[in-house]
């Protein structure tokens, strides 16, 4: 009878041990907000989206861009809008390393090479946004994050002579994707007091 009570011990033990895991990454936040001075630092780290056809498309020498829009809202649901930040960014591969590179195009222009698919990943969803004047310390606030992938046809109406439309980039967030590849995120609710 002690011989199976420290078997059943020892399966509960290994199931445990086997299950945690997995339920700690459950838990882990898909977004990842800290204040910096007058600015939110926004990150994604556990985020995922150089899969499916734009990895294919870069594994096969093409450039693939990337829109992004943050929200800072004042209610769960997003209609009350305290401020919004669009970014764009640009991957391509080097098939002769087997690496990535990332710019990021709306100013000021960075770029970085010599990146595995993570790294890529986590440099471009790390983004300041501007905290708004009518964000309270004490005021709850939620952050959601729209990523896109560019259709290649909208891009020549984004990017023109004098630099990026902002104007033509928020009337593409105000439409459901073309492609049908998009990620959503969102954290909340938050206090400027608590970060």
């Amino acid at each position: 009878m002690a011989w199976g009570g420290r078997l059943f011990t020892r399966r509960l033990w290994l199931a445990a041990g086997v299950s945690a895991p997995l339920g700690w990454s459950l838990a882990v936040p898909r977004l990842l907000i800290r204040r910096e001075g007058s600015s939110l630092r926004v990150s994604a780290p556990q985020i995922r989206f150089l899969t499916g056809k734009a990895l294919e498309q870069l594994r096969n020498g093409f450039k693939v861009g990337f829109i992004s829009q943050i929200s800072l809202c004042g209610n769960e649901s997003g209609t009350s809008v305290l401020s919004k930040s669009v970014d764009r960014f640009v991957l391509s591969f080097d098939l002769w390393e087997q690496k990535y590179e990332a710019t990021r195009l709306g100013p000021p222009m960075r770029s970085i090479s010599r990146l595995n698919v993570p790294a890529a990943e986590a440099w471009c969803l790390d983004e300041l946004a501007p905290i708004p004047p009518s964000l309270t310390p004490s005021r709850p606030f939620w952050i959601k994050l729209d990523l896109r992938v560019e259709d290649p046809k909208e891009s020549v109406a984004i990017v023109g002579e004098p630099g990026i439309s902002l104007r033509r980039m928020v009337e593409i967030f105000s439409r459901p994707p073309r492609n049908q590849q998009q990620w959503l995120e969102s954290a909340g609710p938050l206090r400027l007091q608590d970060l």
